[in-house]
């Protein structure tokens, strides 16, 4: 019985198992370094927490399916995360800029076209149903502090500042 793995028997599915896993440990240990709500609630460490046990457990699961299909081709275009990475980075740099309403609002779309969607109303409502979507999540519910935008904020605009 050979025990030796080989890296040309590793299956898509095996590395990105791996790399799922890891990346929901990492994210699991550094969630825990956020600190609580002053009134001693989880806040903002939830969405992070839960993040990371999503990744987690997706992890596992293409771990168990990816060792018992070792033939997979990738079915991704790699040029797609060099793009999503870019719009990861751009996204940051604009929510400082512009603020979180806004860049959510650009930026989603744009994650959306990435994976294949081309209704351009789909799009459109994306646009729209994101940010109104995380905002109410992240800020109303949980009661995060919103980043604001050095140069613009729409939501200066709505709350009439």
């Amino acid at each position: 019985m050979n025990l030796q793995v080989s890296t040309k028997n590793l299956s898509q599915g095996f590395v990105i198992g791996v790399v799922l896993t890891t990346f929901g440990i990492a994210i699991l240990i550094a969630s825990f370094q956020i600190d609580k709500d002053p009134g001693g609630g989880w806040g903002a460490r939830i969405f992070p927490m839960f993040g990371s046990i999503t990744l987690l457990m997706a992890g596992i699961l293409e771990l168990r399916f990816g060792l018992r299909n070792t033939q997979t081709k990738p079915d991704y275009i790699p040029s797609n995360i060099l793009v999503l990475f870019g719009l990861a980075i751009g996204y940051i740099f604009f929510i400082g800029k512009i603020g979180y309403l806004l860049s959510t609002g650009l930026v989603a779309p744009l994650i959306f076209l990435v994976f294949g969607v081309k209704n351009l109303i789909g799009l459109f409502v994306s646009a729209v149903l994101c940010p109104v979507a995380y905002h109410l999540i992240f800020f109303e519910l949980l009661g995060v502090f919103p980043p604001y935008g050095k140069w613009f904020d729409l939501l200066n605009v709505i709350q009439g500042n």
